[in-house]
């Protein structure tokens, strides 16, 4: 079983950055999807999430308007389009579905 994230990487404020989360080993297409971030000294939050069909989408107030959570079933691949980014989304940014965890991909927004 295995969630692995990609898609980090440093980028200027106001730029863009799209995440990607890959499962294998388990029926991804069954459970919700969670994208959280931790940065550092601070606690795990929660970010966006999509049901198992994509009908159903939440969003931490902060990035709402900013960040697009999807999915798509047939590649076993989840999304988290990142637009607008300030300093603030700095953070590690972590996959759950089911009971399982990605790695993380790190996010860095800096000039």
């Amino acid at each position: 079983v295995q969630l692995v994230e990609s898609g980090g990487g440093l980028v200027q404020p106001g730029g863009s950055l799209r995440l990607s989360c890959a499962a294998s080993g388990f029926s991804f297409s069954r459970y919700f999807m969670i994208w959280y971030r931790q940065a550092p000294g601070k606690e795990r939050e929660f970010v966006a999430s999509i049901a198992s069909t994509g009908g159903i989408t939440t969003y931490a107030d902060s990035v709402k308007g900013r960040f697009t959570i999807s999915r798509d079933n047939g590649k076993n691949t989840g999304y988290l389009q990142m637009n607008n980014l300030t300093f603030e989304d700095t953070a590690k940014y972590y996959c759950k579905s089911y009971v399982y965890w990605g790695q993380g991909t790190q996010v860095t927004v800096s000039s």
